[in-house]
Formats: structure tokens, C-alpha cells, sequence
């Protein structure tokens, strides 16, 4: 630190030095990278639609989850692997510090970015329940406010980081117990609350138009929820949309990746991923063919570790393409690369909710950044209790109170802004996300830059 303007390290120092130099990127050269850019973009929706998606269907097929608690384990895990790599890479490979950019950016942009999307995307219009969308934003804030308590003081101990992986736990057994939580709920708030009225009114409206009823389709095991709380039985959510990718229809088997589309923009998208699509049908069973149906759960894990290495390699692109274009450090961090590592989420999130998913939708958004604040506790937690017990994690805490206060007002503005559009994801709701969004994005590289606040930044070495 000098005159009291804070050091951050350059977002390229964590990633290999690129195939152009910086002149050579200047003189035309940036232009492959974003060639590259775009082809990452289309990977990552084939591994989202091809294999992530429909291994996330069956298993929830199996488990008997419903949409909301689906999307808040699987999707929200799955969907969060670049996160998770990449903070066990800060912590024991770059020993990179938890910036205000990172933590800030990504959050905000899961919570209003990825909102927006599925709101303009999405020509469905997708009813919410009240329930999961409480309960997800709750842990969410819980967990954040744990995380920004323990980096307070700059330093992380190993109980510290153990609690973090306790908070997980402990919504992971809300999640086991939902069903019959929701119920107890919607019993004892019904009179007072409206929206709990209504989602017990809508729920059987609701379940023949999105496919969960479907006479036609396959018959899931019931069980009673004195057996297992995460069992549905015929009253509730029985089975997880299996229409979207023809699972319900297990006479035929699914058509071979390798058909041609028949529209002509499809074929030439097709023609154009047609090397990922192979390089994908090599390494992924497909679990929507019968012949690779019962492993679905090696083609999750596969697909995660997939999204993951896409992930990494379009955020090395967009890192470099925004050094070569002259973008601040700390706008990149809370807008491009906030963006980049949560392409994932984006993708997945869209795709449900353009299937009337939205409940699966949102708890995977608001999901997806409780499972970030289990990434930073699990590499804390192995590296103070097991590899460096000598002392605890030093990390950089600057701009602490900002922080806190964006993200339990982005919080409390996703939920206020569901409620008042009547509890719909609809193209209202994403130019309402979108406009909050921007809002908190331009007064974030404001502070920044040191434009408003005291919190002045440049990069080391400039």
C-alpha cells in the first residue's frame, strides 16, 4: 500500500501468459480470442443441454427431489464446480486474497444478473412458490454474513472454517426435511400470508401444464415422508420434469447427438460445435439413451469437471481481451469475470426456466452462491487444519462494509421484487433485475476506482 491506495494483483498473474503478445493482441490478434470466446459460450450450453441437465433429472428422478430442492443441491453443486476449483487454486496454488471484486461481482451478478436472464430469455411465464425462495435467500444471507465475520479481522482459523461447512450441513437437513417444513408453514402462515394461499391453490393448476402429472409418463416410486424427507408422495412435486429431454418416453431411445437439426440455423451451430459435440460424445455417457441410462451419475460428475475446464479457459480469454482492451482490474473482476465464472449458472438457469421451471430456476441461482461460501470454507478449512496448522489464512478484508451491505441489499431486493410481480418470472421481472443489476454494478466500480468511498486501488507493479 502506498499513500493509501490498495495493491491488487493482476487477474492475468493467475493464469498462463497467452499465444500473442501484448502487440500482437493490439494489432488484430484479440480477435481469435474472442473467436474463442463465443466457441466456450457454445460449449458450455452442449454440456449444460446435452448431459448436465438430463443427469440432473434422473437423479432427482431416483431421489424423488422436487424442482426447488433439486436445484439448490445438484444444479446449484454442478453448475458451481469453476468456483469451487478455483477457490482451492487461491488457496494452495496462487494464494490469491479474497478481493471485494470477486466476492462482490459474482454474487450480485448470480443473484440480479442471472435473474434477468431467465426474466428476458424465457418466453414462459414460470410461477414461483414462496417457500424455497425464502428459505434459499435466508441461508444465503446466513452464510455470507458468517463469511464477512470471519474475514473481518483479516484472518481465517480453522473453527472458523469449520462453522462454514457446518452452516452447509445444516441446510442441507433443512433440505432432506423440506417437504414436510413447507407443509408446517403453509398450515400456520396461510390465514396472514396470501402467497402461501395461493401456492397451495396453484400447486394442482399447475402440475398437469408443466408435465409433473402426466398419466402418460413414467410412475416414480412413492413413499410416505415418514420414510425419507426428501421422498415426495402423490400430494406433492412426484417427479422432476422428465419431459424436457424425452426421459418420460422410455420405450424410444433418444435420437444420436450426431443428427443433423432441421432448421438452418441449427445446422450451421451444429456444423460449427460438431468437434465439442464428438470430443463431449468420447469422454460422457449419454444417460438419455437407455444403453447409459444407470450412469447418470458418472455423466454429472463428468459433465461438472467439463464445465469447469470450459470455464477456466473462457475466463483466461476474457481476462486477457480485457487487459489488451485497457479495462481497469476492478471492473473486469466485478463485471466480465463475474460474469465468466458464472456462465454455468447462466445457461443452466435459462434453460430450466425457458421450461416453466422457475422454481428450480431461482433456487439454483440463489443456491449457487450458498455452495460459493462452502468453496471458500473447504479450502480454508483443509489448509488450517491439515496442510498449514501453524497459523491461520491471511486474506484481504478491504471494503468489508460495502460488501455486507450490497449483498444483503441484493438479497433483499431479488425477494421484494418476486413479491410485487405477483411471484412470476416473466420479462418484467428481468428489466427490473436487469436495471437493479446495472445500478449496483456502476456504484460497485465507482467505489472501485475510488470514485465515491475511500477505498482508491491499483494494480502492483503500476
Amino acid at each position: 500500500s502506498e499513500n493509501g491506495t490498495r495493491c491488487i494483483l493482476s487477474s492475468s498473474s493467475e493464469f498462463p501468459e497467452g499465444f500473442f503478445t501484448p502487440q500482437e493482441r493490439k494489432d488484430g490478434g484479440i480477435v481469435i480470442y474472442f473467436i474463442i470466446i463465443l466457441y466456450m459460450f457454445l460449449a458450455v450450453s452442449i454440456v449444460c443441454d446435452d448431459y448436465f441437465l438430463p443427469s440432473l433429472e434422473i437423479i432427482s428422478e431416483c431421489l424423488g427431489l422436487s424442482q426447488d430442492v433439486a436445484g439448490a443441491t445438484f444444479m446449484a453443486a454442478g453448475s458451481s464446480a469453476p468456483e469451487l476449483v478455483t477457490a482451492f487454486l487461491g488457496a494452495f496454488v496462487t494464494k490469491g486474497d479474497i478481493g471485494v471484486s470477486t466476492i462482490l461481482g459474482s454474487a450480485i451478478y448470480n443473484l440480479l444478473g442471472i435473474s434477468a436472464a431467465c426474466g428476458l430469455f424465457s418466453s414462459v411465464v414460470s410461477r414461483l412458490s414462496c417457500w424455497p425462495l425464502f428459505r434459499d435467500c435466508l441461508a444465503y444471507t446466513i452464510s455470507a454474513a458468517a463469511v464477512l465475520a470471519m474475514i473481518s479481522d483479516s484472518r481465517i482459523y480453522w473453527y472458523e472454517s469449520a462453522s462454514l461447512l457446518l452452516i452447509y450441513g445444516c441446510y442441507i437437513l433443512v433440505l432432506c426435511f423440506d417437504i414436510k417444513i413447507n407443509q408446517y408453514l403453509m398450515k400456520k402462515f396461510s390465514p396472514c400470508c396470501t402467497c402461501f394461499t395461493k401456492a397451495m391453490e396453484e400447486s394442482a393448476e399447475q402440475q398437469p401444464l408443466v408435465g409433473w402429472r402426466d398419466e402418460s409418463g413414467p410412475l416414480i416410486r412413492q413413499q410416505s415422508r415418514t420414510d425419507s424427507g426428501i421422498f415426495q408422495d402423490e400430494l406433492d412435486y412426484s417427479q422432476l420434469s422428465t419431459s424436457l429431454h424425452g426421459l418420460d418416453e422410455i420405450s424410444e431411445d433418444h435420437p444420436n447427438v450426431f443428427t443433423m437439426p432441421e432448421a438452418d440455423m441449427k445446422r450451421i451451430l451444429w456444423v460449427l460445435s460438431l468437434p465439442i459435440i464428438t470430443l463431449l460424445y468420447l469422454t460422457i455417457p449419454d444417460c438419455r439413451r437407455q444403453f447409459w441410462r444407470n450412469w447418470f451419475m458418472v455423466t454429472f460428475l463428468i459433465s461438472a469437471a467439463w464445465i469447469s475446464a470450459i470455464t477456466y479457459v473462457l475466463v483466461w480469454m476474457v481476462t486477457i481481451a480485457g487487459e489488451t482492451l485497457g479495462i481497469p482490474e476492478s471492473v473486469m473482476g466485478l463485471t466480465l469475470l463475474a460474469a465468466g465464472t458464472s456462465v454455468p449458472d447462466t445457461v443452466a438457469s435459462v434453460l430450466v426456466a425457458r421450461k416453466g421451471n422457475g422454481d428450480m430456476a431461482m433456487s439454483n441461482i440463489v443456491g449457487s452462491n450458498v455452495f460459493d461460501m462452502l468453496c471458500l470454507g473447504i479450502p480454508w478449512f483443509i489448509k488450517t487444519a491439515f496442510v498449514n496448522t501453524s497459523g491461520p489464512i491471511e486474506v484481504n478484508s478491504s471494503g468489508l462494509t460495502y460488501t455486507a451491505i450490497s449483498l444483503i441489499c441484493s438479497v433483499g431486493f431479488i425477494f421484494l421484487a418476486v413479491h410485487l410481480n405477483g411471484w412470476k418470472i416473466d420479462k418484467k421481472l428481468g428489466t427490473i433485475c436487469l436495471v437493479l443489476y446495472l445500478v449496483f454494478t456502476v456504484l460497485s466500480i465507482l467505489y472501485e476506482l475510488g470514485i465515491i468511498g475511500n477505498n482508491p486501488t491499483r494494480v502492483c507493479g503500476n
